[in-house]
């Protein structure tokens, strides 16, 4: 279950409790890889009643997602790239397509043929 918002969202979780019924279970909680907060539960006995309450109290506060500096250099775009950057992204952008995927392109009747997409310079 996922029922208490990621650690990274930007409301502040003031005080948060489960409960669950049946009371005979087993509680495992942990966090996924995207940081999300999971709860799982075992029932150990087959049950007729299920039964989850979550309390949660949040600061809500209005907040500007604009609210940041832009920078001069990125606001024209292609982004002009330093030595460092081009060398950073030099082997993504120089690199062929793989054979597979070509094969899969030449299959493909939604898509442009292999022959007709070219690596960007």
């Amino acid at each position: 279950m996922r029922l208490r918002p990621a650690p990274h969202c930007r409301t502040t979780i003031l005080s948060y409790s489960l409960k669950i019924h049946p009371k005979n279970h087993f509680l495992k909680l942990a966090q996924d890889p995207q940081a999300n907060y999971l709860a799982r539960l075992v029932f150990p006995e087959p049950t007729t009643e299920f039964f989850v309450e979550m309390d949660l109290v949040a600061e809500m506060a209005i907040f500007n997602p604009f609210d940041f500096f832009l920078e001069p250099t990125p606001r024209n775009i292609p982004l002009p790239m330093t030595n460092a950057s081009a060398r950073d992204f030099a082997r993504s952008r120089n690199r062929a397509p793989e054979p597979a995927f070509e094969a899969w392109l030449s299959t493909s009747q939604e898509t442009p043929s292999a022959q007709s997409i070219s690596s960007p310079a």
